[in-house]
């Protein structure tokens, strides 16, 4: 068996609905400024097509980057927490997109965290199980969920989908290690009520939802989860604050990433910080950051990045990956989305009707 998972290809699709700020103030009670003191969020993207063909666009940048095929995928893990269908997975709608069909294939719902959970379950089937080439998606359509009465939730959430591709091999890449957990006592903090078998199929206006959040909860727990998993990772390792070359970190709120970096003694000219743009898009989030600093130069073969997240349940981790030797892709993929012609507003128009 390899011994590790060499991040060997990457690639992201972002909608190209934008949804200012200034957007949001013509159907909510909120300003600009309002939104991005208390958030760092400047805009975000809205999806017109469903989240399986934002992850397969990522998946097939992320494969032509290392020159692979989709039929040589074996593993196919999407990481999100919105669906296309329940039944069947969202990778299998990814497989058939794709054309992976040799690859075995399974969504990861931990919410904002799905990106590291299923970095580690991939890079230990590569490890234990003997997979080659395992492709992990983190895609989320979270405006699709929003009630645009509720001010505190609406600004928050943007879409979009970020794809890396692991390879077995025997060179010490990859994710070197990483710690997971859970605070299920607090799970009420973030929660889409009456969204599943436990919910009521017959109260009115069941369409409508309304996402639960705690803000100040989750800062709360936010800030020490995940400087507590990130602790233990370099422990693991026997690294300090000080290996750290970069730090991705879940992209919820530029405060909470501020906070962080502080924690940690690291400035924040080494933090990836894109919240400004995106808004949070959930499982989405680091690996769209991960790109976005290959494409900006600013990874070096050989770099620790260290990766932490917490999200819904309440999930959090961290983990740390040594890059590889390559930082530019090897080929560029052309498949697009469909084209959009409408507005983020006018995308949104329906779910803006009935729930204002």
């Amino acid at each position: 068996m390899a011994k590790y998972a060499n991040i060997t290809g990457w690639g992201k699709c972002m909608p190209p609905a934008v949804m200012t700020n200034e957007d949001m103030a013509t159907v909510l009670d909120t300003t600009d400024e309002w939104i991005k003191t208390r958030t760092g969020i400047s805009a975000r993207r809205v999806s017109h097509v469903p989240v399986s063909d934002l992850a397969a666009v990522a998946g097939h940048r992320a494969l032509a980057a290392a020159a692979v095929e989709p039929e040589e995928v074996d593993l196919l893990i999407v990481a999100t927490c919105t669906p296309d269908t329940v039944i069947p997975s969202t990778a299998a709608h990814v497989q058939k997109k794709m054309g992976a069909a040799n690859a075995a294939v399974m969504d990861l719902n931990a919410g904002c965290s799905g990106f590291i959970y299923s970095l580690e379950v991939a890079t230990a089937m590569i490890r234990a199980a003997g997979y080659k080439k395992a492709l992990v998606i983190g895609g989320e359509r979270i405006t699709w969920f929003l009630n645009w009465s509720l001010r505190d939730t609406a600004v928050l959430f943007g879409d979009g989908a970020g794809a890396v591709l692991l390879e077995a091999g025997e060179e010490e890449n990859g994710l070197l290690a990483s710690h997971l957990g859970c605070e299920g006592e607090a799970l009420d903090a973030l929660l889409v009520p009456n969204f599943g078998t436990a919910g009521d199929r017959f109260i009115e206006d069941y369409h409508k939802f309304n996402v639960s959040f705690d803000g100040r909860e989750i800062f709360r727990r936010a800030v020490r989860g995940m400087a507590q998993e990130i602790k233990l990772v370099l422990a693991e390792l026997g690294m300090t604050d000080q290996d750290i070359d970069i730090i991705i970190p879940h992209q919820a709120n530029a405060r909470i990433i501020e906070s962080l970096a502080h924690h940690l003694s690291v400035p924040m000219s080494q933090v990836a910080l894109n919240i400004q743009h995106y808004g949070n898009t959930s499982a989405a989030t680091i690996p769209v950051a991960l790109c976005e600093l290959l494409e900006e130069g600013r990874i070096r073969p050989g770099d620790n990045l260290l990766l932490a997240a917490f999200g819904a349940g309440l999930t959090r981790g961290a983990g740390l990956i040594r890059w590889g030797d390559r930082v530019t892709p090897l080929a560029e993929s052309d498949v697009e989305l469909a084209p959009c012609d409408q507005t983020a507003l006018e995308i949104m128009s329906d779910a803006i009707k009935h729930t204002g």
